[in-house]
This record gives C-alpha cells, sequence and structure tokens, in this order.
C-alpha cells in the first residue's frame, strides 16, 4: 500500500463513520426529523456530484435498468439508516449495517455457486452469533425496531455494491444513482406531513451527503485502485470502531461489554470469510 492509498483510505473510513455519527447526531438532538434527514442528505450528494455526472454524462448514459434498481437500493438505505438512528447508538449501528453489508455480499457469492471451505463457514457462523448476541434481550441491546432498521440498511446497502461491481466508471455511476433518487426524494417529500428542520440539522445533513457520502465516495474510488478485494473488504471493518468511539467523544454515548464482545464476533467472522475467499 502506498502513502497515498493510505492517506485515501483513511480519509475513506472516516468519512464512512461520519455518517452515522452526524446522522446520530442530528436525531439524538432532535433538530431534524429522520426522513427530512435523508431526503436533505441525498439532494446535498447530488449537487456534490453534479459535476461528475456531467464530465461523464457521454460515458454513462444511456441510463440502464439496472441503475434504476442500484437507485432503489441506496434509497432503500438511506431512508432506512436514518429511521434507525432514531434510537440507535451511533457504534451499534454501524456494526449491525457494516455486519449485514458484508454477510449480505457473502451470501450472494454463496448463492452464485461459490462453495466455502470450513473456516469460510465459521467465518458466517461467528457472525451471525454476534449479530444474534449483540440484539439478544438485556439491559444493554440495543432496539429492536432501530436494529431491524438498520439491518435492512446493510441489505440494501449490500445490494447497491453487488448491482455496482464491473462499473467502467464508478464514480460517475454513483452521481448518477444519486441523480436518479431525486423522484423517490419528492415522492416522499410529498408523503411527508411533519417534518421538524432546524439549521443545524440541516447543516448536519448537508455534510453528511455532500462530504461524507459525496467525498466519501469518491476518494473511496480513487483508494481502491492501490488496494486488492480481500484489503478492501477488510479495511471497511474498521468502520463500526471508529463511529463508536467517535459517539463516546462526541455523543456521550457508552461502549458497553456487549457492543465489544458482538465486535470482535461480528467483525472477527467476516474477516475469516473475507480472508478465506468467500463472496470474493
Amino acid at each position: 500500500m502506498t502513502r497515498q492509498t493510505f492517506i485515501l483510505t483513511v480519509l475513506t473510513l472516516i468519512a464512512f463513520a461520519a455518517n452515522s455519527i452526524l446522522c446520530r447526531m442530528a436525531l439524538k438532538a432532535e433538530i431534524i426529523d429522520p426522513v427530512s434527514f435523508t431526503q436533505i442528505r441525498l439532494f446535498s450528494g447530488v449537487v456534490f456530484l453534479a459535476p461528475f455526472f456531467y464530465m461523464r454524462r457521454a460515458a454513462i448514459l444511456p441510463i440502464k435498468r439496472q441503475d434504476f434498481r442500484a437507485a432503489a437500493a441506496l434509497f432503500v438505505y438511506a431512508i432506512a439508516f436514518s429511521l434507525a438512528y432514531v434510537s440507535l447508538d451511533a457504534g451499534a449501528g454501524a456494526l449491525i449495517l457494516f455486519g449485514m453489508v458484508q454477510l449480505t455480499m457473502i451470501g450472494a457469492g454463496i448463492a452464485g455457486g461459490l462453495r466455502p471451505g470450513a473456516l469460510q463457514w465459521a467465518g458466517v457462523a461467528l457472525a451471525f452469533a454476534g449479530l444474534i448476541y449483540l440484539l439478544a434481550p438485556g439491559f444493554t441491546a440495543p432496539p429492536l425496531a432501530g436494529a431491524a432498521l438498520m439491518a435492512l440498511a446493510g441489505v440494501a446497502w449490500g445490494a447497491y455494491s453487488l448491482l455496482g461491481r464491473g462499473e467502467a466508471d464508478p464514480t460517475g455511476a454513483t452521481a448518477r444513482n444519486f441523480l436518479l433518487t431525486l423522484p423517490l426524494v419528492l415522492l416522499l417529500f410529498l408523503a411527508t406531513h411533519e417534518m421538524r428542520i432546524e439549521p443545524a440539522g440541516v447543516a448536519l445533513a448537508v455534510l453528511s451527503g455532500a462530504i461524507a457520502s459525496g467525498a466519501g465516495y469518491v476518494i473511496w474510488y480513487r483508494a481502491l485502485k492501490g488496494l486488492t478485494t480481500v484489503n478492501a473488504s477488510v479495511v471497511q471493518l474498521a468502520v463500526p470502531a471508529i463511529a463508536a468511539l467517535g459517539g463516546v467523544a462526541l455523543l456521550g454515548e457508552m461502549l458497553t461489554l456487549r457492543l465489544a464482545i458482538a465486535s470482535v464476533l461480528i467483525l472477527g467472522g467476516i474477516y475469516l470469510s473475507i480472508r478465506y475467499g468467500a463472496a470474493m
């Protein structure tokens, strides 16, 4: 890994974790509702990525049917993500999200004909055990509704990632997919009757959409040029840890023993599956 790739990778991981922290910060303070946060986040992403769409329009047009599926997956991820963070802490939410993303992609690989070995199956079983332990009833368990919504967000993001495989111009494709979410954002706006929006909440949503999402994805695609497929998957496992530490430092959240143990089980299990080739 070159120095440039290392710096780009670190910036990306911070940006991905910042999405969880910014969303939880806004919703915990009740300075914006989750639907409005999603709308502003996606619209801000469109605005930031618009120049990339313009510069690459000849390469990414015409729009294909798969692009609409990718945009729908992106939209489902974004709205479920925001709704989940009404009740979840930043660290627990990021752990469920990235756990489900990787498990979705691993599961798709198995369904597509890959035959995992013993260590791969052990990794999948370990990760599922960690999720079950994290969500099991108890004083420190995250709220079930929020966890279910974040699991849905993870599945949607995993599907979005799978749909984007093989894109010749991933930055341009990201700009196109964000743009295609606008009709869904408009429908959501028309269907929303109660909104709570304060300037600080808008600012956090814009930062999430333009910087943590838009700029984060552009930087990530630059970093991917210097990473192997396995390394690209494994380094993302650092995001829940960064989000958890950010939640403790910035939001006063507690780093519970349950979250720590679940993190080791989930991330360790996913590492085994990725390291030994599942869904790669």
